[in-house]
């Protein structure tokens, strides 16, 4: 847990520094701090099910072989 709140602050320091550096604005700065990980949490979200299709997919033709390699023998 301390991994995970030690990421977000420096996530939330960043977005917050890139923005302001960008803009000079404090409260636009503040905003893409709030917003740019709320829209990276939702991408990763999307990221994962992808890789979590790609390897279901691998284990199933892994299996095909093996089936193939079983009844071949």
């Amino acid at each position: 847990m301390k991994k995970t709140l030690s990421f977000a602050v420096i996530h939330f320091t960043v977005a917050f520094s890139a923005a302001y550096l960008l803009t000079g604005d404090l409260l636009i700065g503040s905003v893409m701090a709030m917003i740019e990980p709320a829209i990276n949490t939702i991408a990763y979200y999307f990221h994962e099910r992808v890789w979590q299709r790609q390897g279901q997919e691998q284990n199933q033709t892994r299996s095909k072989h093996l089936d193939m390699i079983v009844c071949h023998h």
